[in-house]
């Protein structure tokens, strides 16, 4: 029998309460609740605080509590036709436990406990959370008729709530442990150049998972049907994600964040739920104050046209919440979902490029991988994202894809690099940005055969006057009047074998300043931008292209990082070539007008549009409309039937010749439509 969560449609609202929460009226909470459309409530139980009447010693109960909270939360959710999620922290306990069992705790590299206003932190190698915290997860499931846990902050915390890090933890059991697991004593820096750190990494990840397991085996224990919920995906049911701001974050702003959380687990795991929770709070320092409703309609949808269902959040509860005005708009999204709740939960690929996501305890910078899904969404070519973490549970999936792009990814697995490999074999275009496939004799044997290169002298360009030449103007069609493009960060130097074709030769730096001494640049006929390798391939007859294309330097970081369109555009204008330009899907809508476009069934497909013309990088406002928008869909088949879920949306059809037209006059913020098929394509005369 399938699990209640298992259909992917989840209304979720969390209450984060505090501890004078601890005898709110529930009553009032589900009304509240209720008028959101919720279908699964989250709220506290313990960890920190317990808001029940708990019988563990040293599970410290909300002060002043005079009832059950969590039974009587629990009991009126399924009155009310609500499932319930238990929430859990162990990242931290109560002082008067710290001052009961001192070695239970997180210790800083002077031995020194991390006390913030009376919540002391605990280790994940310490005797709490290894196993008092099973003992306090079995008081709950065994007692309460729960339908889900949670927990926040799991795994190695070394923060706190001010934002200071204290290093990683020095008490004795991370010093025992991590010396019987590696032989070493725990890393003096934390540095990725350190190689005991970077095995420190692997033991963070390797025990995290451990305690996960741990969970598992007690909660599938009981025979309930309870979900596990926490921001790892080993061994859990539903994975939760934020979007979330804070002030300290450096720019740019990330206007893709639901989007990017939901489709890097939507489209790499098919056993697995993503919950994307939207925060209420501008941070976690002012918890009061709302982002912008505009901002949270952006969030709320990009989640839902990405395939996840709904997840807010605010602190406390509604009645004294201070800043209601992001209310109506949830109210409505939520709405929204309910009633048409029987197109969502169940998104099935329709994309042309599937693009890796870094993985593995510890990955590199995410501005490369970051900097490519900004250029795609941009572009509107309809892409998945797959995680490295599952890339080869998605070995049959992946074959479906015209190309799949690697973003400055080092290093893969033998296996993986296997199945790279094959997918090549079988006519699957694949594009490599950055350092990737260099480090390792694994990967750098696969670089050979696959790309036919071998990295050189790997440079890095700051304040030098560096540059890429756009010499064949019959690929990079976007230049035809630019000629270099500036060049800034890592460059990797290569060795073309004889299968390659170089590309954008390197503009060697020269003096650029005074004006008098800008000159003296040269073409090198050695260091290239691009390197293509092309291969005919033959199957069922018929012949085609494959192609290998390297680019050794981070063009998604840059556009990530600076915005300068010329590098998008190399790394577009490459694609457009590799894929002979064959989109599922073209559009004439403008880069500020996210696209979403997945399959149903063999008949039924569903477009969303939602428009992002309201943010201007730093400010999120009201859109404003826009008007003509045409989006093309290629051989699907004939339409039959175009349905508008969303109101006031006017979508209009025409289909000739293996094309759908829609055409929108005017979106204002979004529009949902399903495309039904014809089973039995006939001709239709436009």
């Amino acid at each position: 029998m399938a699990s209640w969560w298992s259909g992917n449609q989840l209304r979720l609202i969390q209450n984060n309460l505090r501890e004078t929460d601890a005898n709110l009226d529930v009553d009032l909470l589900i009304s509240d609740l209720k008028k959101l459309s919720t279908n699964v409530m989250m709220m506290n139980a313990g960890g920190i605080v317990a808001f029940y009447p708990t019988r563990l010693e040293y599970h410290y109960r909300a002060a002043n509590q005079h009832k059950d909270l969590l039974k009587e939360a629990i009991d009126k959710a399924h009155a009310a036709d609500m499932r319930f999620i238990a929430r859990f922290d162990f990242s931290k306990a109560h002082e008067s436990l710290f001052n009961k069992r001192p070695e239970w705790f997180y210790r800083t590299k002077a031995g020194k406990e991390v006390n913030y206003h009376g919540i002391v932190h605990t280790c994940i190698n310490g005797y709490y959370q290894r196993e008092y915290s099973l003992q306090l997860i079995n008081e709950v499931i065994s007692q309460y008729e729960v339908d889900g846990i949670f927990f926040n902050m799991f795994g190695y915390q070394t923060r706190d709530y001010s934002g200071y890090d204290y290093g990683i933890c020095f008490c004795d059991n991370c010093r025992t442990r991590f010396r019987e697991w590696s032989g070493l004593e725990l890393p003096e820096t934390q540095s990725l150049d350190d190689p005991v750190f970077r095995r420190y990494k692997v033991f963070q990840d390797v025990t995290t998972k451990e305690m996960l397991e741990r969970i598992h085996d007690l909660v599938t224990s009981t025979g309930k049907d309870i979900a596990i919920s926490t921001y790892n995906e080993h061994k859990v049911d539903i994975v939760r994600k934020e979007s979330n701001t804070d002030n300290r974050r450096p720019h740019p702003l990330w206007l893709y964040s639901a989007s990017e959380n939901v489709k890097s687990l939507e489209d790499s795991w098919e056993d697995k739920l993503i919950s994307n929770c939207c925060i209420n709070a501008i941070d976690l320092v002012h918890r009061f104050t709302a982002v912008s409703k505009h901002e949270m309609s952006i969030c709320l949808r990009e989640s839902l046209a990405s395939g996840s269902g709904l997840d807010f959040c605010i602190i406390g509860v509604f009645e004294d919440y201070p800043d209601r005005e992001n209310l109506p708009i949830v109210a409505e999204i939520f709405k929204y979902h309910k009633d048409h709740e029987a197109y969502y939960g169940s998104f099935l690929s329709a994309a042309d490029v599937a693009l890796i996501k870094p993985g593995g305890p510890a990955p590199k910078s995410m501005k490369e991988y970051s900097g490519l899904f900004k250029m795609l969404k941009e572009q509107h070519i309809v892409f998945d994202v797959i995680h490295q973490n599952n890339l080869l549970n998605r070995r049959d999936s992946l074959q479906g894809y015209k190309a799949v792009i690697i973003p400055d990814i080092a290093e893969f697995s033998e296996e993986g690099l296997q199945l790279l490999e094959t997918l090549y074999q079988e006519g699957v275009q694949l594009i490599s940005t950055g350092c990737s496939f260099t480090e390792g004799a694994a990967n750098l044997s696969f670089m050979q055969r696959v790309f036919d290169l071998l990295p050189g002298q790997a440079q890095v360009y700051e304040r030098d006057a560096a540059y890429l030449k756009t010499a064949d103007k019959g690929l990079f069609k976007s230049f035809p009047e630019r000629d270099w493009i500036f060049l800034k960060g890592t460059f990797q130097e290569l060795e073309f074998g004889q299968q390659t074709l170089p590309q954008l030769p390197f503009v060697i730096p020269s003096t650029f300043g005074p004006p008098e001494r800008a000159s003296g640049h040269l073409i090198s006929d050695k260091s290239y931008g691009a390197s293509i390798r092309t291969d005919n391939l033959v199957s069922g007859g018929k012949n085609s292209l494959r192609r290998a294309v390297y680019l050794p330097w981070q063009a998604g970081e840059l556009y990530y990082r600076y915005g300068y369109a010329d590098h998008k555009h190399i790394v577009l204008d490459i694609l457009d070539n590799m894929l002979d330009q064959r989109w599922r899907l073209t559009t004439n809508a403008p880069s500020n007008v996210e696209v979403f476009f997945n399959k149903l069934d063999d008949q039924t497909y569903i477009l969303h549009v939602l428009n992002l013309s309201g943010f201007n990088g730093m400010t999120y406002s009201e859109p404003l409309p826009v008007y003509r928008l045409e989006i093309t869909l290629h051989d699907i088949g004939h339409c039959s039937q175009l349905t508008s879920l969303t109101e006031q949306v006017e979508a209009i059809y025409a289909t000739s010749n293996g094309k759908i037209v829609i055409q929108l006059p005017e979106l204002q913020e979004f529009a949902a439509i399903v495309v039904k098929i014809e089973e039995t394509p006939k001709e239709i005369e436009e």
